[in-house]
C-alpha cells in the first residue's frame, strides 16, 4: 500500500486525485496539505507539512509554483519522495529540483498523461525525418481561461523533445507581432491559446512543401493527470534519491 500526501488537496486537481485513489486498492491517501485546510471527510487536512506528521511514503503535488520551494526543502530533509506536477516553474525553481534529487527521490514532469508522453516519443521519430527534410514545426496549444501559465509546459516539454531529437538545435518564438521578418527556418513557433473550459490540447505540426503531418492530442477530462500522478506515486515510493520523469513510469510499467 502506497501512503500520499496530497499536497495541495483542496485544489480541483487535488480532488480529483483524491476521488481517483478511492478506487484504487494499492493506493491511499493518508492526508492532505492547503493553504485552506478544510476538511473534506476522506482524510485530515493540514495548513502546512509541518503540521502534518501523518507518515507517508511519498508526496504529490498539485498547488501553486510559489509553494513549490517551501516543499522541496521539507522533502529534501525528510528524504520525503515527491511528485511534482505543478507547472510554471521558475529556471531557479528547475534547477532546485534538480537540487532537491540529491537527497531524496523526486518526479517531474510537464503533463502527467499516459497519452502525452507517448506523443512526445512519436514527434521525436517525426521530427529525424520530417524537421530533417526541411519541414517547419509549430505548436499550438489551447487551455482555459484560468491557466496562468503561458505557453504550457507541456507545449515547451514537446518543443524539448524535438530539440533533443535533432542535432540542430532550435530557437522558441512565442510573439512574431513585435518583428516583421520571414520565419526562420531552426525556430519552433509556440502559440497560446486561453478560452473557457478547455482542459488541454496540444498539436504539433510538421508543414512542409505541399503537406501537412499534425500531431494531436486532447484531454477531456483532468482525471488523465489525476491517474498519470497515481500511477507515479506508486512508481516512486522506496525509490534512491535521484531526478525521475513519466518515461520511468512507462518503462518500469512495460517491463
Amino acid at each position: 500500500m502506497t501512503r500520499i500526501i496530497m499536497h495541495g488537496c483542496n485544489g480541483a486537481m487535488g480532488r480529483t486525485i483524491s476521488s481517483l485513489a478511492k478506487d484504487m486498492a494499492d493506493v491511499r491517501i493518508v492526508a492532505g496539505v492547503d493553504l485552506n485546510p478544510q476538511e473534506n471527510g476522506q482524510y485530515p487536512v493540514f495548513a502546512s507539512l509541518e503540521a502534518c506528521q501523518v507518515e507517508a511514503d511519498v508526496v504529490i503535488d498539485f498547488a501553486s509554483a510559489r509553494a513549490v520551494d517551501h516543499l522541496l526543502e521539507y522533502c529534501g530533509e525528510h528524504h520525503l519522495p515527491v511528485v511534482v506536477c505543478t507547472t510554471g516553474l521558475t529556471p531557479e525553481q528547475v534547477e532546485k529540483v534538480k537540487e532537491t534529487s540529491a537527497k531524496t527521490a523526486v518526479l517531474r514532469s510537464a503533463n502527467m498523461s499516459l497519452g502525452i508522453n507517448t506523443l512526445m516519443n512519436l514527434v521525436q521519430n517525426a521530427a529525424r525525418v520530417l524537421a530533417g527534410a526541411g519541414f517547419d514545426v509549430e505548436i499550438v496549444e489551447k487551455h482555459h481561461n484560468q491557466k496562468v501559465d503561458a505557453p504550457s509546459g507541456t507545449a515547451l516539454a514537446l518543443a524539448d523533445s524535438i530539440n533533443e531529437a535533432m542535432d540542430q538545435q532550435y530557437t522558441y518564438k512565442y510573439d512574431r507581432t513585435k518583428e516583421r521578418v520571414k520565419r526562420d527556418r531552426k525556430e519552433i513557433g509556440i502559440q497560446a491559446v486561453r478560452g473557457g473550459s478547455i482542459v488541454g490540447e496540444h498539436d504539433v505540426i510538421f508543414a512542409g512543401q505541399d503537406e501537412v503531418v499534425t500531431f494531436s492530442h486532447t484531454a477531456y477530462s483532468k482525471a488523465i493527470f489525476g491517474k498519470g500522478a497515481l500511477e507515479a506515486a506508486r512508481f516512486l515510493a522506496g525509490k534512491d534519491a535521484g531526478l525521475y520523469d513519466m518515461s520511468d513510469v512507462i518503462a518500469a510499467a512495460q517491463s
